[in-house]
């Protein structure tokens, strides 16, 4: 399961709507809407009540939600229920009062739960995986410990956090990449570290057959590696090819990339798309590499269920392969300029935001989606 690869910046803004179900409204093809969204009344009453919700010791989810104005993640369970996070912090300073909250969504588009805490901006905002049967809490801090499940109606469940390294297989999720390394088993709701991760390995994917994919780098002038493994065996290695040095790392059956990074960009992928048998650079494919000015950390770089690519850079530019083979690539029109976007399956989720902290909203502001390859978004909005 995929999710917004967030890097713990604040969401804010307000947005003028009751505590409802969400649903979605259609904006057609070229992500054509009727504009702005949410409370554009006086700044100083929605200052007033977004100051009131972050100092607010037992907050409301609809409140804290209402103060957001827009998910700092979704994720996606099995069954199609959404889990959404929010995260409101304080404005003024990167320390002082927040609120998070979380609402979880069935597939029908209507609200079965949801939650809210007061917190502290300093805090790790909470993050989910979805997974078989629910969703499963990222531990927040550098170990096991802090992981619970959530079903899809919002009943928390307890897991086991172990230290004990499983070997992965068909059904496991990647909680954690590094420092530590944690993956989840939903048919015993067990945290653990996976077994045979390299201790040079400075990137880990996990695929759904349970193959483990890391980048390897080593502490000789060697180039950096790809390894992938399965039930603690080696399966096989290739090179990541000089002058280049491995980025991000993305793998879902059987397509497997690296970003190809030189210097302070990145320039090109590495990639498989039959599980490690053959390999190809792709240095070009309709994507203007040199154009990325946000560096290899903001790079998006996720697969879809049919094996097609999606590149680009949290708050820029987007291309989706034209096909498995990923060899070209067509730039994505968006409806609104999208600090982060993630896919499930085939589906593409988008969201726009703020990227500093303000009480206002930005323009379109919310969860877009699109299930037909970015041709048509519609946006997750909350009605009567």
């Amino acid at each position: 399961m995929a999710s917004l690869r967030k890097r713990g910046r604040q969401r804010v803004g307000l947005v003028a709507a009751a505590s409802a179900a969400l649903a979605l409204t259609a904006c057609g093809p070229g992500g054509s809407d009727d504009g702005d969204h949410g409370d554009h009344g006086d700044h100083g009453d929605r200052e007033a009540r977004y100051k009131r919700v972050i100092e607010d010791a037992h907050p409301r989810p609809a409140n804290v939600i209402e103060a957001a104005g827009a998910p700092t993640d979704v994720v996606r369970a099995e069954d199609g229920s959404l889990l959404l996070t929010y995260n409101a912090g304080n404005v003024e300073d990167d320390e002082g009062p927040a609120a998070t909250a979380w609402r979880i969504v069935g597939p029908d588009g209507h609200t079965v739960a949801e939650h809210a805490e007061h917190t502290d901006a300093e805090a790790a905002p909470a993050a989910f995986k979805g997974v078989r049967g629910g969703f499963v809490r990222v531990p927040p801090g550098e170990g096991v410990e802090g992981a619970y499940a959530l079903d899809v109606r919002g009943k928390p469940h307890k897991v086991i956090s172990t230290e004990t390294p499983l070997r992965t297989r068909p059904g496991d999720v990647l909680l954690a990449e590094l420092e530590p390394s944690l993956i989840y088993r939903p048919a015993t709701r067990t945290v653990a570290p996976p077994a045979g991760v390299p201790d040079d390995a400075i990137r880990l994917d996990i695929d759904e057959r349970g193959t483990a994919w890391s980048l390897d780098q080593p502490l000789t002038e060697d180039p950096n590696r790809i390894v992938w493994q399965h039930d603690g065996r080696v399966l096989g290695s290739t090179a990541v090819p000089k002058p280049y040095t491995g980025g991000i790392l993305a793998a879902r059956g059987g397509t497997v990339a690296l970003s190809l990074t030189r210097g302070e960009g990145v320039r090109g992928l590495l990639l498989t798309t039959d599980g490690g048998e053959h390999w190809q650079t792709v240095l070009t494919g309709g994507i203007p590499w040199r154009d990325l000015k946000r560096g290899p950390e903001s790079l998006v770089l996720e697969v879809l269920a049919d094996g097609r690519l999606l590149v680009g850079e949290e708050g820029g530019r987007y291309w989706l392969a034209d096909d498995h083979t990923n060899s070209a690539f067509h730039e994505l029109k968006t409806p609104a300029k999208f600090t982060s976007m993630t896919v499930d399956g085939t589906t593409l989720y988008g969201i726009a935001d703020a990227t500093t902290a303000t009480y206002d909203l930005v323009k379109r502001e919310g969860l877009w989606i699109s299930r037909d390859g970015g041709r048509e978004w519609r946006r997750y909005e909350q009605r009567e």
